[in-house]
C-alpha cells in the first residue's frame, strides 16, 4: 500500500504553507484511492530536541557501521537510551513507510522553523538513506527570494532542505512550491507588490493540486 507523510511546520493553524501542503495532500489522496496517510503538525506537537541519549544512538550505529534502518534498535543499551529510541522509532518508521514525504513549512529568519529542524534531527543517523522516496516541500515566504531576485543568496530554507535530503538521505526526487511575498498583505512597504503575492499564491496552489493528482505511488 502507499503512503503519504505529510508533515506541517507553521505556528500559524492558518497558514500559506498549510494551505499549500493541504491541496497537496487532498489531491494525492484523490489520485491513490485506498492509500495510507499520516499527518503530523510539528508545530502543535513539537518532536523534542536530540539529547545526549540521542547522540549515544548515532555514535552506536556509526561506530558498528550500521546502515540497515532496521538494525538502528541494536544501540539501544542502556534506559537512557531506551527513552530516547522510544521518541525516535515511531518518528523514524513514519518516514521509512512513506513513499512520498510532504512538507508544509515557512521560511523563518531565512531557514526552516525550529520544529522542522527538530525533527530532521530525530530522524537521521549516519550514513542514513531514504533513496526511492519523494520530497515535496510546500513554503510560504515573506518576501520573493526566487532565482534573479536581489534575496535568492539569502534563501538558506530551500537550499538547506534540497542538500540534506541529497547529501544525507541520497534523495534527488524532491519538488519545492513557494508562495512568496506573503507580507505584501500587511507591510505597508510591500503593498504594491500584492499582486504579485496574488499572483505567486495562485500558480503555487494550482502547481500543487497538478503534483498530487499526478503523483501515483
Amino acid at each position: 500500500m502507499s503512503m503519504l507523510l505529510h508533515l506541517d511546520a507553521s505556528a500559524r493553524r492558518t497558514s500559506f504553507s498549510r494551505t499549500l501542503s493541504r491541496a497537496y495532500a487532498d489531491a494525492w489522496l484523490a489520485a491513490n484511492p485506498g492509500a495510507g496517510y499520516v499527518h503530523r503538525d510539528l508545530a502543535a506537537d513539537p518532536v523534542p530536541h536530540i539529547g545526549e541519549a540521542w547522540t549515544e544512538l548515532c555514535d552506536h550505529v556509526l561506530e558498528n557501521e550500521i546502515t540497515d534502518i532496521a538494525r538502528y534498535e541494536e544501540a539501544v543499551l542502556t534506559p537512557a537510551r531506551r527513552e530516547a529510541w522510544a521518541i525516535v522509532k515511531p518518528l523514524l518508521d513514519e518516514v521509512v513507510a512513506a513513499d512520498v514525504v510532504l512538507i508544509g513549512t515557512p521560511m523563518y529568519n531565512f531557514s526552516i522553523p525550529s520544529s522542522l529542524k527538530a525533527w530532521i534531527d530525530q530522524i537521521t543517523f549516519p550514513k542514513m538513506s531514504l533513496k526511492g522516496r519523494s520530497f515535496v516541500v510546500t513554503g510560504a515566504r515573506g518576501g520573493a527570494y526566487g532565482p534573479g531576485t536581489p534575496r535568492e543568496p539569502y534563501d538558506h530554507e530551500e537550499r538547506y532542505l534540497r542538500d540534506f535530503f541529497k547529501g544525507h538521505f541520497a534523495v534527488e526526487d524532491v519538488t519545492f512550491v513557494h508562495a512568496e511575498l506573503v507580507n505584501a498583505r500587511i507591510d505597508p512597504a510591500l503593498r504594491h507588490l500584492r499582486d504579485k503575492h496574488e499572483e505567486s499564491l495562485a500558480t503555487a496552489l494550482e502547481t500543487v493540486s497538478s503534483l498530487g493528482s499526478e503523483t501515483r505511488s
